[in-house]
């Protein structure tokens, strides 16, 4: 099994057509993005016990009681930990195996990204039969977020070493399935819930079960389709000449591309890549907040407006008057993940003409306007605007993650953008406690201050506006990397001769 899953056995031979790797890391991104679509299990899971309604755990157990009490449902506020978990594990994760990925080769990485991920969700199940929240987190939290790091980094060095004339396209398409993956998963579990539910089942452990043998076949595809290009191998050998942008006319061409190296090691070392760091981790924060808020903030900005009942604030409207809102709100979350999906190829893919600094650029100046905009929208009831500002903000929340590989490998070189990419996704789990902490607690504070709910989120986007502002001038000031930073031409050599030597085990 080792020698199968070395990097020396998916050298691609002069035949390969390199189009087929895309999709091998589109079915691994599609698998591990249901990540995103978690949320779907939370209100089963609270009634896990009760099976038609919760059974609320004593007032008096302690927190560490709760936890393995199996007479009591758990509240979604404890449930909801799994996303957290998610994505520190992810950046976590990510950043400490990036550099065994790029000398394992991203077949093996997505073995082993498929074997946790699909791991997590057996261990969940058995969390779920032995009624233990601990399991849970531990095996859709931590092994699960493990399979998310390691899945998530798997193909982007491979990408860019494929596609050096077009680095942004190739990782949107990868990094697209990721904004896509809960699309296809929620629905699927929803489905899969209501089949395998019973009078004293709520259908989510056998749910579980399912979805990890189907994402298991699937990432092993995925894994098992990954292919590295030869020593020497230039685009411009397969495609014509007039799309061909090795690195090296890059560099001639655009003073940020580099047709140089930066060792893994170094690079932290370099402010360019903690510019680049608090550019992911500003961007993303803005954006992710927003996500997490997205239907309960447009139904109680806007209320009755919604169901043409303008005036009527959102506590004062029937159950049933809610339960349309409920459904907008859900609808209006759809259309972000859309414009979420599609700003990652967009975006990327706009980034190889336009390049990568000028991209964020953009991402920062336009969401700053946006942001600043939203409240206007909201005051003057302009339901269509403000969904129209929201879904342009959340494309470029996507279009920043599939952005920044290119970015890195334009500034650091290609010869360790998968490692120093897991090292910047560090930004991504401070950015996942900062965007719902301001998002949630201003709304919070402002509510406890008397602030009517339909103003409550004025103040958050105005602080958000203050992120983007500061991000704006971290990007403005990425330069390209100082020369005593390179590898010389004899310490690329070693590293590539133990890249040898290693794919050779």
């Amino acid at each position: 099994m080792a020698g199968l899953l070395s990097r020396e056995r998916i050298v691609a031979g002069p035949d390969f057509n390199r189009w087929l790797v895309p999709p091998a890391a589109l079915a691994i991104h599609l698998s591990i993005g249901m990540a995103y679509g978690f949320s779907v299990f939370w209100l089963p899971l609270s009634r896990a016990i009760g099976i038609t309604k919760s059974v609320p755990c004593p007032a008096s157990m302690g927190f560490f009681q709760s936890l393995v009490a199996t007479d009591c449902d758990w509240k979604i506020s404890t449930l909801g930990w799994m996303f957290t978990l998610f994505f520190v594990v992810l950046g976590s994760s990510a950043a400490m195996f990036g550099r065994w990925l790029e000398h394992a080769g991203p077949r093996k990485a997505g073995v082993v990204a498929a074997f946790c991920w699909s791991g997590g969700f057996l261990i969940s199940a058995l969390g779920v039969q032995l009624h233990q929240i601990w399991l849970l987190w531990l095996g859709s939290g931590v092994v699960g977020g493990c399979g998310l790091g390691l899945g998530y980094i798997s193909p982007v060095s491979t990408l860019i070493k494929w596609f050096p004339d077009r680095r942004g396209l190739a990782t949107g398409m990868a990094i697209m399935g990721f904004g896509g993956g809960a699309m296809i998963g929620a629905p699927l579990a929803d489905i899969l819930m209501k089949h395998f539910a019973t009078p004293t089942s709520v259908g989510v452990k056998e749910t579980f079960i399912t979805m990890g043998i189907i994402y298991f076949v699937a990432m092993m595809a995925g894994a098992f389709g990954y292919r590295v290009p030869p020593p020497g191998w230039s685009p411009a050998l397969g495609v014509p000449r007039h799309r061909a942008l090795t690195t090296e006319h890059a560099a001639l061409r655009r003073p940020m591309i580099t047709g140089r190296h930066v060792h893994v090691d170094v690079a932290s070392k370099t402010p360019q890549f903690w510019l680049l760091w608090a550019v992911l981790w500003l961007n993303v924060s803005a954006g992710i907040g927003v996500i997490g808020m997205a239907s309960p903030m447009i139904q109680e900005v806007f209320g009755g407006r919604l169901i043409h009942m303008a005036g009527v604030p959102l506590r004062e409207l029937t159950d049933a008057q809610k339960a349309q809102l409920a459904t907008i709100g859900a609808a209006f979350a759809a259309l972000l993940s859309l414009f979420n999906i599609g700003g990652r190829i967009g975006w990327a893919t706009l980034s190889d003409y336009i390049g990568r600094k000028t991209t964020y650029f953009v991402f920062f100046a336009l969401g700053i306007v946006l942001y600043a905009s939203a409240p206007q929208a909201g005051r003057a009831g302009h339901v269509a605007v403000f969904a129209i500002l929201f879904c342009i903000i959340i494309s470029m929340y996507g279009g920043g993650f599939s952005t920044i590989p290119a970015y890195l490998a334009d500034i650091f070189g290609t010869q360790f953008v998968g490692a120093i990419h897991g090292r910047i996704l560090t930004a991504w789990s401070a950015a996942g406690i900062l965007g719902p902490v301001l998002v949630n607690y201003i709304r919070e504070y402002q509510i406890d201050r008397g602030i009517p709910p339909a103003q409550a989120y004025n103040v958050t986007m105005y602080v958000l506006v203050g992120l983007l502002v500061v991000g704006l001038f971290c990007n403005l000031a990425v330069r390209p990397v100082d020369e005593r930073y390179y590898m010389s031409d004899e310490e690329l050599a070693r590293e590539q001769e133990a890249l040898t030597v290693a794919a050779k085990r």
